[in-house]
């Protein structure tokens, strides 16, 4: 079965696929539904970052008006074990809003996305990783950055804590075990992680193993002609 990889096109240098790839966005509902036919798609895997919650909401409707079926591959949510301190907190404001108070030194593991939002906590010394060099210097006062491509380690990350001085992390549960380095390093180092929920996403069917998805694709029919 032929498929296309779509990528939203915030990586710079995405690594090499084995299958034809596409970069940018498609304009919403109507713009991916109109994909969906055009391109005569049969079946739509989601398989975006547990966060692109405005990305996995269009593609349910947009697989709903193209009328073919669609799984979500997603990652299984992080959860706290015996040794973790983690503080849950609703989204990127909410935050914030738990940093007001004395300075820190905080491993915002966040991307390059939300950093400017942290400026309304300028206290604070921020240690920042990036995949790609940025265009423009952050938008905060104190901070440290490092341009660095994962996968990352436990032990890694735990000097990494250590060089920088680190006293709080703050992270997105994105799950699977790909980040779940900072926070074994946390851990073990006895080091507070403030964790930001899922967003709320729309009623869709989801696994968390690719092999499942295969098994979805064999045994999910393809929609008829009229259809698609």
């Amino acid at each position: 079965m032929p498929a296309t990889l779509s990528y939203a096109g915030r990586t710079e240098a995405p690594r090499a696929q084995p299958i034809p790839v596409r970069v940018s966005g498609f304009g919403g509902v109507q713009g991916l539904a109109a994909y969906l036919r055009d391109a005569r798609v049969t079946h739509l895997v989601d398989a975006t970052h547990p966060f692109a919650a405005m990305m996995s909401a269009n593609a349910v409707a947009a697989a709903q008006l193209a009328g073919i079926p669609l799984v979500a591959l997603t990652r299984p949510a992080w959860v706290p074990v015996p040794g973790d301190r983690w503080t849950r907190v609703a989204d990127i404001q909410s935050a914030v809003a738990a940093l007001g108070g004395p300075a820190r030194r905080i491993l915002l593991a966040l991307g390059r996305m939300h950093v400017a939002d942290f400026a309304a906590m300028p206290q604070h010394h921020y240690v920042l990783r990036f995949v790609d060099a940025p265009t423009a210097p952050p938008l905060l006062p104190d901070h440290t950055l490092i341009v660095d491509r994962g996968p990352f380690t436990p032990e890694g990350d735990r000097a990494l804590m250590e060089t920088h001085g680190v006293d709080l992390v703050v992270c997105k549960n994105a799950g699977g075990s790909g980040a779940e380095a900072k926070l074994i390093a946390a851990r073990a180092l006895g080091i507070p992680v403030l964790m930001i929920d899922r967003p709320t996403l729309p009623p869709r069917p989801e696994v968390t193993d690719p092999a499942a998805v295969l098994e979805w694709l064999a045994h999910t029919p393809a929609p008829t002609e009229r259809g698609v």
